[in-house]
């Protein structure tokens, strides 16, 4: 989701590996000796970098969660007097580019949220509920007839149909990236339109 010019670090690099491996073949699926493996470092050397595999779901399930609502204020600070319709163009489009390309986190997500200690849960849904409510407010800009408790269900549906990638297939399967996100796009912005008709 994060565009970077620098090489990722061992860090993330044991993250990225554990939240591909962790989707595959679930959280008590795959040991640390598997993570470290396809790092190219031992097992016990993962230890360095994180107390074990639950402080690795934790990062995993926390940091993507802080940096969907980073990123979605980001664009609002940079959309500064921006007309809202494209405010909410660019928070769409940045949420397409976390489930195109974060689709590991999205069924870690879905399946192992319950496996976290309850401190670190109840962050992850702290921060989801801030990044719904930043999306709530920007779609009542654009359908200002639209009550509250509608936009917020429709920002959850919208969230549905976005991070349902995970089910489209296999990556190569896909018709194509910049033809999915056109097609998500404009798929996110009719069900705005449709929850605002009357």
């Amino acid at each position: 989701m994060v565009t970077r010019t620098d090489a990722p670090t061992r860090r993330e690099q044991i993250l990225k590996e554990a939240a591909r491996l962790f989707a595959e073949r679930g959280f008590h699926g795959v040991g640390v000796d598997e993570i470290g493996a396809a790092v190219g470092i031992s097992g016990p050397g993962l230890y360095r970098h994180f107390a074990g595999k639950d402080a690795m779901l934790a990062e995993l399930l926390v940091g993507i969660s802080g940096q969907l609502l980073t990123g979605a204020k980001r664009r609002l600070v940079e959309a500064d007097g921006v007309p809202a319709e494209e405010v909410l163009d660019s928070l769409i489009e940045g949420h397409i580019d976390f489930a195109l390309d974060d689709r590991p986190l999205i069924t870690l997500h879905d399946r192992e949220l319950d496996r976290l200690r309850d401190s670190d849960r109840k962050l992850v849904r702290q921060l989801q509920r801030q990044y719904v409510e930043l999306w709530v407010e920007v779609v009542r800009e654009v359908h200002p007839a639209l009550p509250e408790p509608a936009a917020r269900s429709a920002v959850h549906s919208v969230f549905g149909l976005l991070n349902s990638t995970p089910h489209l297939g296999r990556p190569g399967s896909l018709p194509g990236r910049a033809t999915t996100a056109t097609l998500l796009h404009r798929m996110a912005k009719g069900a705005f339109t449709a929850a605002a008709a009357e």
